[in-house]
C-alpha cells in the first residue's frame, strides 16, 4: 500500500484513468457491435434507410475509436486494426448490393 502522501496521489489518479478507460472501451466496444449488426440486419432487408445506418454506425465506431487512440486508451495499432476489421465488414456488405 501507498506510503507516502505522492504516492498515495497516484493510487488515487491510477483508479480514475482505470475507470475512463474502462468507459472509453466499453463505449467503443459497443460501438462496433452495433456497426456488425448493423451489416447482418442490412444482409437480411436491404435498403436505403438500412445502408444508411450501416455507414452512420461505422463512422460513429472510427470517431470513438479515434478518440481513444488519441487519448491513449489504445495503442494505434489496436485502433487501425479495430477500423480495419469494421470496414471489411462493411465493405463486405455493401459493394456486392452496388454491383446488382
Amino acid at each position: 500500500m501507498a506510503n507516502n502522501k505522492s504516492s498515495k496521489k497516484r493510487v488515487h489518479i491510477a483508479e480514475r484513468n482505470r475507470l475512463e478507460n474502462k468507459s472509453y472501451k466499453s463505449a467503443m466496444r459497443t460501438l462496433m457491435k452495433r456497426c456488425f449488426t448493423s451489416c447482418s440486419s442490412f444482409l437480411e432487408k436491404p435498403g436505403e434507410e438500412a445502408q444508411k445506418s450501416v455507414v452512420a454506425n461505422m463512422n460513429a465506431a472510427f470517431s470513438k475509436i479515434d478518440k481513444a487512440v488519441k487519448r491513449g486508451v489504445l495503442h494505434r495499432n489496436t485502433g487501425a486494426h479495430q477500423k480495419s476489421r469494421l470496414s471489411a465488414a462493411v465493405k463486405q456488405v455493401l459493394e456486392p448490393s452496388a454491383n446488382k
